[in-house]
């Protein structure tokens, strides 16, 4: 729903919120959060789902280096892991080369949960980019890959 011109009955002094980009990406934001949480088990949030996969896909790691692998900020991941270290889906242990420092792993319900929410969360792109044709799916990917 895109307005034209300064004319137009919502524009104050040029700008459109329906055009403008945090305001776009906010709904596409929305549009998959809710896919997601109505298709991915456990009731995972992405942020969580996330440091799952990530736990998954490279082993174990410090909260720091985790958080930053999936683009978190240090509070929120210590959110994050706190509360699936109470669901036992992650736990953590004394680094055995930095006492200072504890890794982060996946449990085995961590384990078996990551590899049932995989298959959903592809669907769950799958769905948000459905209004897309093959060649747009990729040039979205290419220009959001750009901006972050």
């Amino acid at each position: 729903m895109s307005h034209d011109g300064p004319d137009s009955p919502d524009a104050r002094n040029g700008y459109v919120l329906d055009d403008q980009i945090g305001f776009l990406l906010r709904r596409a934001y929305q549009r998959n959060s809710t896919l997601f949480a109505d298709l991915v088990p456990g009731k995972l949030t992405a942020m969580q789902f996330a440091l799952l996969f990530r736990l998954a896909q490279d082993g174990p790691a410090s909260q720091n280096q985790l958080g930053r692998s999936v683009a978190m900020d240090a509070a929120t991941t210590k959110g994050v892991v706190d509360r699936l270290v109470t669901r036992g889906l992650i736990r953590t242990s004394p680094d055995p080369g930095d006492r200072r420092r504890h890794l982060v792993s996946l449990t085995p319900a961590g384990e078996a949960l990551t590899d049932e929410a995989v298959r959903s969360a592809s669907l769950v792109s799958e769905a948000t980019l459905a209004p897309l044709r093959e060649k747009e799916r990729e040039t979205l990917l290419r220009l959001l890959r750009k901006i972050c």
